[in-house]
């Protein structure tokens, strides 16, 4: 039987928080359908385009953390409890964003003391290690090496990335576990936020283990989608948008 492992994801059409939700094949690099709003009903309308076959067929799902994505993979995909896998691109962007919450809390009360060693400093702490420009790389390392709450925060960030490097899920569950304490000993709470929200959701992040897939290709069919928009001058209609999108990334076979 044919192996489909697929991605879900988001895209803001236009201002005001109006969405589509699109779905790829991630093994094909495809969009496969391109549905109105970020609804339940927006990934059921994939699920209904589907045979008992190709339902029958999906190994894998990769999608972020929003619930009514979730409902709609387990209603329509049978074992979807063990197919769910989390991003582990938005689940960093939601540990970056914690990090960022303590930075500037932290800054403004250096400032008022008049300690400015924060002060532009946002990107040290947003990039990744390795991202780090080079001419900059000294600065982090004095500054994380500190007793700052931000440096605190940012080890642990940077720690939680070793999650992924795990190809069996009892050791992915032990890495967390410590991880985890150490979070929720930090006394930081935007970090201890992340850190219970992961617990929560724990058996779809390390599904990783078996699975091994994101939404990568989610990413960079969106970056293709967006880079189509910018040379159209945008769309006033989404009908429009949606055409677009299937004729460029729908893996049409155009030649005889």
């Amino acid at each position: 039987m044919e192996r489909i492992v697929i991605d879900v994801d988001e895209k803001a059409f236009c201002k005001g928080h109006r969405y589509m939700t699109i779905v790829s094949d991630i093994d094909r690099g495809t969009v496969e359908v391109v549905a109105d709003g970020r609804e339940k009903a927006s990934l059921a309308a994939y699920f209904k385009t589907r045979t008992p076959r190709e339902i029958e067929a999906i190994k894998a799902v990769a999608m972020d953390m929003w619930e009514p994505y979730v409902q709609a993979a387990l209603e329509a995909v049978p074992l979807a409890a063990s197919k769910i896998g989390f991003d582990r691109f938005h689940i960093m962007k939601h540990m970056t964003e914690a990090v960022d919450v303590v930075r500037r809390r932290e800054t403004r009360l250096l400032v008022e003391n008049g300690d400015d060693r924060l002060k532009r400093t946002k990107y040290l702490w947003l990039a990744f290690r390795e991202n780090v420009p080079p001419k900059r790389r000294a600065e982090l390392r004095e500054l994380r090496d500190s007793d700052l709450k931000t440096a605190r925060a940012w080890a642990i960030k940077e720690n939680l990335r070793y999650l992924w490097s795990y190809q069996a899920e009892g050791w992915a569950r032990r890495f967390f576990d410590g991880w985890h304490a150490w979070a929720i000993r930090s006394r930081l709470e935007p970090v201890k936020a992340v850190a219970r929200m992961l617990a929560r959701k724990l058996d779809n992040v390390i599904t990783y283990c078996g699975h091994a897939i994101t939404n990568a290709v989610a990413e960079g069919l969106n970056s293709k989608t967006m880079a189509i928009k910018r040379r159209a001058g945008g769309y006033r209609n989404p009908n429009n948008f949606k055409i677009v999108i299937y004729f460029y990334c729908g893996g049409l076979r155009l030649h005889p």
